[in-house]
């Protein structure tokens, strides 16, 4: 079992930035991969971004160019570092987990972008 545990959303201007934090609750070098999703209000969940183990990332064709996911192994934790921020990236993000071939999600933290 691992528990996520986001921090760093809030409210902020359009072409603003904002930083997310996910933590797991175990070392992140055992977590095969490790993302954002995010889920707009009478929308489905998306991807947003995502990190291997190796340090290979992906990311939503929205996103990319604005977004920046990153790992700091010493802190255990992942980062989604948004920048140029949109009416439309507004949503709840939820940190993501794949270990030992299960899918692990935070509670999600809501971004909201105003215009």
């Amino acid at each position: 079992q691992v528990q996520l545990v986001e921090s760093g959303g809030g409210l902020v201007q359009a072409g603003g930035s904002l930083r997310l934090s996910c933590a797991p609750s175990v070392s992140i070098f055992v977590i095969d991969v490790m993302g954002w999703y995010r889920q707009a209000p009478g929308e489905q969940r998306e991807l947003v971004a995502t990190i291997a183990k190796s340090g290979t990332t992906n990311y939503a064709d929205s996103v990319k160019d604005r977004f920046s996911i990153s790992r700091d192994n010493a802190k255990n934790a992942v980062y989604l570092q948004m920048n140029s921020l949109k009416p439309d990236d507004t949503a709840v993000y939820y940190c993501y987990a794949r270990f030992l071939n299960t899918d692990f999600w935070g509670k999600g933290t809501l971004v909201t972008v105003s215009s």
